[in-house]
């Protein structure tokens, strides 16, 4: 069985583990010494070992997870020798391949990109480039989409910020409902309920295209159509676009060591 290590044990390479672990991943996990109250409860909970310092994770690892802050990477490399051909799956937003390369040379670089959601086997899982091993590993993650072009990986980074924002939507969404005079619950279930309703129903048909379904609903005359009118109107496409726009830039521009 694959044993594999953590560099950085953090809020997404905690839910990595739990994830692997309820897909069904028996083999050792080695936790980096790093948030130790973190990775000592991972340990507990999740059969991990806690090891004394980042070289022991690499030595007793066949695959390694590099889940640590950009500023991080390069004072990390200096402290770890990684083995010949070693698989470094890096969790690192904006970090590129040849990056990765120059701060490990000994191994043999992966980018991934996934959600929280990791966590209960439900994340949609972006890599470059394809691998037999960290495909069949992520895979039990959730949804697994590889990518061959770093450059298109970068857009996926946008997808996985979206992510994100779309909790601060929802509250939103639901804090209007709340302040109309419905409690917290009812809100929220109006809320997910709705957006559950949307996405199963785009999932039916994958063949539909997501304008299509919108029109199906929003037709002249309704209600929907006079909403979308003013979210339009008020620019709130536009904003998603220019927000999208405004993380690749910075992806492409900032995300290099």
């Amino acid at each position: 069985m694959l044993s594999i290590g953590v560099l950085g044990v953090g809020e997404l390479t905690e839910k990595v583990v739990i994830g692997l672990r309820r897909g069904g991943f028996t083999g050792r996990v080695l936790l980096s010494p790093r948030n130790q109250a973190r990775a000592e409860e991972l340990g507990k909970v999740w059969a991990c070992e806690v090891m004394a310092d980042n070289q022991g994770v690499v030595d007793g690892a066949e695959l390694l997870f590099l889940g640590v802050r950009p500023d991080v990477v390069e004072g990390l490399s200096r402290d770890v020798r990684l083995n010949p051909g070693q698989p470094l799956v890096s969790l690192v937003a904006g970090l590129p391949l040849n990056d990765l390369a120059r701060c490990f040379p000994q191994a043999r670089p992966v980018r991934a990109m996934l959600s929280y959601a990791a966590q209960i086997n439900r994340s949609t899982v972006v890599v470059t480039p394809a691998g037999a091993v960290h495909e069949t590993l992520l895979g039990t993650l959730g949804s697994l989409i590889v990518l061959e072009q770093e450059q298109a990986f970068e857009l996926a980074t946008v997808a996985a910020c979206m992510n994100g924002w779309f909790y601060f939507f929802l509250n939103d969404l639901q804090q209007w409902f709340t302040d109309k005079g419905l409690t917290a619950e009812q809100a929220r279930q109006l809320v997910m309920g709705n957006m559950q309703d949307c996405l199963s129903s785009a999932g039916h048909q994958p063949l539909v295209s997501m304008a299509t379904l919108g029109n199906a609903i929003a037709t002249p005359g309704t209600f929907t159509a006079a909403g979308l009118e003013v979210l339009r109107d008020k620019g709130a496409t536009q904003a998603w676009a220019a927000a999208c726009d405004d993380v690749l830039e910075r992806l492409q521009t900032d995300g290099v060591l």
